[in-house]
Formats: C-alpha cells, structure tokens, sequence
C-alpha cells in the first residue's frame, strides 16, 4: 500500500530524515520505535503532507503523493491520529467526532463509522454532549483515534498514543489498536512503549538520527544484540 523510497525532510537548514525508505502492506500493522528527536514524529508528519520532503518519493498505491497537500493525502485514506491528541476543549465530543468526517471520502458510511467508534469506545457513548476539554486524558486519547476513524482512513498513523496515559488507559488504547488491525485497518504505530508495540505489531522499524538502524519481527528484534541493549535495555 505505502512505499517511500529515499525520503529526505527537516526544518530549515537541518536534515531530520536521512534517506529513509520503507513499505507498509495492506493490513498490516507497522511499528516505528525510536527515542526521543529520533525523526519519528517528522515521518509520520512528511507522510501526511504536514512537512514536505527535500527528496525522495512517497506513494500509496502506486501513486506518487510526495508534495501533496494534507487534504488531498487525507480524501486518499492516509489518516494521522497526532501526538498530543489535539482535540477542540470547547466543543462536544460529538462535533469533534464529526470534525473527522469532513472530507468527501469520510462522508460516506459516516452513520455507520459514528457507531463503529462507540462500540470501540463506550464511554465516548457516553459522554458525546460532554465539552471535550473536560475528558480525562485517556479519554481525549479515545476521542483522538476515534475522530481520525471518522475519516474512514485506509492506512491510520497513530503518533505516540499512550504518551502521558495511565497503565489502565495504555491497555485499553493498545486493545482497539489491535482490534482495529484484526478487522482490517492498515496500522502505522509511533511509539516508544516498545514491549506493547512489540507484542501488537506484525513488524517494527527502529528509527536513530533519521535513519531506520533495524527491521524485523518482534522475535528478530528481542534476539538482536543492538536492539536488546539499546532499545530494549537487556
């Protein structure tokens, strides 16, 4: 479904990215490990169209997006759920629900997606006319992946989604990930959890200073050296 090939991106005179390819399948659920300023966040947002890339290719489906603006990327299925989550304080949980279905794409089935996403989560059910801002953390996470659901995405990047999250609410969000990937949904997942993403992930990549160091299974990556010690803390 995504292939980048030789992708090249930063901030004004700064390179972030270091010619970095890789390729996600339909289906399949990708994990993006790395520290801190390791570029994670700037991929996922050179993906969406967010940062535009120096060189290098990005295409979905064949088609080369690189350059595209977010909207365009969006109407093409590439959804990101952003760190922070982001979502309007003053406005219900509802119309932010509905903020996700603003595109032409999103607009079909939007009926159907709305009870897709309180059957995932329940509680925003419950608390659809509630102001957005006064959701717990958790919660807004919830709303976050449920607005980028709205989208109707094909390919749904999440950025770092259990960031200042309690342990009961890191579970709850890593179990409607992977509800979502075994119902179909392509996943891009940056995280620095490693052992969840490890667990949930089909395959991850490990990005240090722009470029990906190490590919592989969860098995691969726990039996490397490298990653054991640098990553892992084995």
């Amino acid at each position: 479904m995504l292939e980048v090939s030789g992708l090249t991106a930063g901030f004004g005179t700064l390179d972030i990215l270091h010619d970095v390819s890789l390729t996600v399948a339909s289906g399949e659920f990708v994990g993006l490990l790395g520290a801190n300023n390791a570029g994670k966040s700037t991929l996922v947002n050179c993906l969406s169209g967010l940062v535009p890339a120096r060189r290098g290719t990005i295409r979905l489906d064949g088609e080369d997006i690189s350059g595209m603006p977010p909207h365009r990327i969006v109407e093409r299925g590439i959804v990101q759920v952003p760190e922070g989550r982001l979502v309007f304080p003053q406005m219900s949980v509802l119309d932010n629900l509905k903020v996700g279905s603003s595109t032409r794409r999103s607009q079909l089935g939007r009926t159907s997606k709305l009870e897709e996403v309180f059957a995932l989560f329940p509680r925003l059910h419950e608390r659809m006319e509630q102001p957005a801002g006064t959701l717990s953390g958790g919660e807004q996470q919830m709303l976050a992946i449920g607005r980028g659901l709205l989208s109707n995405p094909r390919l749904l990047m999440l950025d770092e989604p259990s960031l200042g999250l309690s342990p009961l609410f890191v579970q709850t969000i890593f179990r409607a990930i992977k509800a979502l990937n075994t119902s179909g949904l392509t996943i891009l997942l940056v995280e620095q959890n490693l052992n969840l993403t490890l667990s949930c992930a089909s395959r991850s990549l490990v990005l240090e200073r722009g470029k990906i160091v190490i590919e592989g299974t969860a098995d691969e990556l726990r039996q490397d050296p490298q990653t054991r010690r640098a990553y892992l803390g084995l």
